[in-house]
């Protein structure tokens, strides 16, 4: 996703969303796929169009086609491939989705930077995909396990001014952010070492 409305990936549910595996599970509700919260939309042919979606699926839930990226310390993680694999360290405390802002949304995945997880190193930390901080700066997030929360947000570093119609984050390059406690929480719910 961007802001280009030459791109239907952005406001036309039938380009992804529609041709998605999860499309026939989830109702065929295209709201359950964004935060009322986020305002964004591309302008195509004059008229404004909301953007499709807000929310990311954790990409170490099957990763890229079942294989790591090499951005963020993936290869050293573990890729989820079924169900059964999140007894470590359990369903409860593995986010399925997230709430992602809406000028770092950029694919259907939420890549969290992995780097001072395992060994403990919190100067390593940097954030890549940035959660959504629209509800008292706190986003929504689900789990594997089927429970939902809001989670709140600490450090101002996960919440920077939203750049209205442009990507402030695009995924691919690491932005560090030492000793951010948002990073650590994150960390301690996307994945475990392998």
């Amino acid at each position: 996703m961007d802001f280009n409305p030459g791109n239907p990936s952005n406001w036309d549910p039938t380009v992804d969303i529609e041709k998605s595996p999860m499309w026939p599970y989830c109702g065929k509700s295209l709201g359950i796929w964004r935060c009322p919260a986020d305002r964004s939309y591309v302008t195509v042919g004059g008229v404004k169009r909301p953007r499709i979606r807000t929310m990311a699926i954790n990409v170490y839930l099957g990763g890229f086609a079942g294989k790591a990226y090499t951005t963020g310390n993936m290869t050293a993680n573990t890729i989820y491939l079924k169900y059964s694999q999140l007894t470590r360290p359990g369903a409860d405390r593995i986010f399925l989705f997230i709430d992602e802002r809406e000028d770092a949304i950029n694919w259907g995945n939420f890549l969290h930077a992995m780097a001072g997880y395992s060994p403990y190193n919190p100067a390593a930390y940097a954030l890549l995909d940035l959660p959504a901080s629209y509800h008292g700066q706190a986003g929504g997030l689900s789990f594997c396990d089927g429970h939902a929360e809001i989670h709140r947000w600490r450090d101002a570093r996960t919440m920077p001014s939203l750049k209205d119609g442009g990507v402030i984050f695009d995924g691919s390059t690491p932005t560090p952010s030492p000793n951010n406690q948002d990073v650590a929480w994150l960390q301690d719910h996307t994945t475990r070492p392998k």
